[in-house]
């Protein structure tokens, strides 16, 4: 039976929709793909399990796409990170300074192959160290160095008679540059030579905390005079310098003559025990009088002879500031003293002069304390010259009592010591009797 269609139905009749062809076997939304055909199997046209396992490892989900963006953007930062410097910058965890030195002294101790002195770890906090008589040489001189560079502790030093040489001074002098803690330093019997006395002076023209330099005893000759003199004419901090016990000779006198001269810090020189005769005496002394700043001056033990002690005597007429002399033992006879004797009669600041043991017999000794007696600006305190003496100066000396109660005059075994109260000097130390000889000041 045939339906009408719904053009020929009248207004408002309800169309009935005819019905649908059946579908076909391949039709759109079957299982089977329309480019399959219809002797593919199911498996050839569906996906395989490993292809769906790739295509979801191609495919991101949102998530993954945070994921990967978050990874990017942490390594772009640390990137960053690496070519930009920060101001939250982590510390490095550092070692305490070492104020004493003792790490640097054991690890230089292992560089230079030698055994750690156990005094100087014990006592390398002290104000003094007194390493003198260890044996240290070259090689523990160096190691020993290395760990002064560091040290505040120690202000004064005593290496004396450790057989430094050379190479040893040279160490001790690099630290002595960088060390702005210790002020006296003891390096006599060394035998350090002219490469020492050339490491000392170059130390000496950038070292400004030294005042105090014991050099006794180091073989310095007139080549190292010249390097020491070339010291005394840059520094001006050195107050006390010792270079007994060597063998600088005239050459030596005439080079530091004129460094001396020109010196404008040292208060006290020893250049006693060496080989100045005559002629560097009287270098020596041109120096010495033209220093203003010069206190103590001792130059026993040498050869001056008598134009050495006339030399000198012309020096204490002109020098205002030299308070005590020591010219014992330097062949002076009596034609010399006289001559010296001259230069006391203007002085007026010389405290204390020993003239001991030279050959200058009972009349030379009349003749110094006459002239102090004739200058009345005088202030000399101690004479003394261990010699015997005659009656005729022993009645000098108690008329001087008189004029210089503060006077005291030493001599030898014919005579005692004059002085006002008699009683007061029998009570000192240094007095063994009457007639004793007091070697404390020869």
């Amino acid at each position: 039976m045939l339906l009408p269609l719904r053009s020929e139905l009248g207004p408002g009749a309800v169309g009935v929709r005819s019905p649908s062809r059946p579908r076909a076997a391949l039709s759109r939304g079957s299982v089977r793909s329309a480019s399959c055909g219809a002797t593919v199997p199911r498996s050839a046209c569906e996906p395989s399990v490993h292809q769906e396992r790739d295509a979801c490892n191609r495919t991101n989900t949102p998530d993954d796409l945070e994921g990967s963006e978050s990874e990017e953007k942490a390594d772009e930062d640390s990137e960053s990170e690496e070519g930009w410097d920060t101001d939250l910058e982590i510390e490095e965890t550092k070692e305490p300074f070492d104020a004493t030195g003792k790490t640097r002294y054991i690890a230089a101790c292992q560089l230079y192959g030698v055994v750690p002195v156990s005094y100087f770890l014990r006592h390398m906090k002290d104000s003094e160290l007194d390493m003198m008589h260890h044996g240290l040489g070259p090689q523990g001189a160096k190691a020993l160095a290395l760990s002064l560079m560091t040290n505040t502790s120690i202000v004064k030093l005593n290496l004396s008679d450790n057989w430094l040489k050379g190479e040893g001074a040279a160490a001790v002098a690099e630290m002595l540059k960088e060390n702005c803690y210790i002020s006296a330093v003891d390096l006599s019997d060394n035998r350090l030579g002219v490469k020492g006395a050339k490491a000392l002076s170059a130390m000496l023209l950038e070292n400004t905390t030294v005042i105090t330099l014991k050099l006794s005893g180091n073989e310095f000759n007139d080549h190292a005079a010249t390097y020491l003199a070339d010291a005394l004419l840059a520094n001006n901090k050195l107050e006390f310098l010792d270079l007994s016990h060597n063998m600088l000779g005239d050459t030596s006198g005439e080079i530091l003559g004129m460094a001396i001269a020109e010196n404008t810090g040292l208060k006290e020189l020893n250049i006693s025990w060496n080989f100045f005769g005559s002629q560097g005496a009287a270098a020596l002394a041109r120096g010495f009088g033209a220093n203003i700043f010069l206190r103590v001056l001792d130059v026993s033990y040498n050869g001056f002879g008598n134009s050495g002690a006339a030399a000198v005597g012309e020096a204490l007429k002109v020098n205002n500031v030299l308070e005590e002399l020591n010219i014992s033992n330097n062949r002076i006879s009596l034609e010399g003293a006289l001559r010296f004797a001259v230069g006391l009669k203007a002085n007026q600041t010389l405290k204390s002069l020993n003239m001991a043991r030279n050959p200058m017999q009972s009349e030379g000794c009349f003749g110094i304390l006459k002239s102090i007696q004739a200058n009345p600006s005088a202030v000399v305190e101690i004479l003394d010259f261990s010699i015997p003496v005659n009656k005729d100066f022993a009645d000098l000396c108690d008329t001087m009592k008189m004029l210089f109660p503060n006077l005291q005059i030493r001599h030898g075994r014919n005579a005692t010591l004059h002085k006002k109260d008699q009683s007061k000097v029998e009570s000192q130390p240094w007095f063994s009797g009457e007639g004793d000889l007091y070697n404390h000041l020869a």
